[in-house]
């Protein structure tokens, strides 16, 4: 038997300003969304070149309240190829909000709140 891990699905108020946070951030972009006609709610589905790893952002019309997406130690976490530019860069954008610098290793946020982990790539 095996499972293979796909996707991580995370709620979202805010669809687009968090679909440019992951695509300036970390690469991604959106290769399809799907939800009903009368656009009650959407399943966007993100993904970069690096990883099959997809994330789903699910966002529902009329929602005001922010979603409960995890605290500091729920996350996602993303091994880089180049993490001094990747911490350059997220630097710039203003979203780094943890750094262990003992353990080679920083947190960016996203706009919904969702904690990302940046780990160097081994080798």
């Amino acid at each position: 038997m095996k499972a293979k891990f796909v996707h991580r699905c995370t709620h979202v108020l805010d669809k687009a300003k968090t679909i440019a946070f992951y695509e300036k951030a970390l690469g991604f972009h959106v290769v399809r969304e799907s939800g009903p006609a009368d656009g009650s709610w959407t399943n966007t589905f993100m993904e970069n070149d690096a990883s099959p790893f997809q994330l789903e952002l699910t966002w529902n019309r009329g929602r005001t309240e922010p979603y409960a997406n995890g605290g500091d130690d729920t996350h996602i976490a993303f091994e880089v190829d180049d993490y001094d530019a990747f911490h350059r860069l997220h630097e710039e954008m203003g979203c780094i909000v943890f750094e262990n610098h003992a353990m080679g290793l920083y947190f960016i946020v996203d706009p919904e709140g969702q904690w990302v982990e940046i780990i160097p790539a081994k080798g």
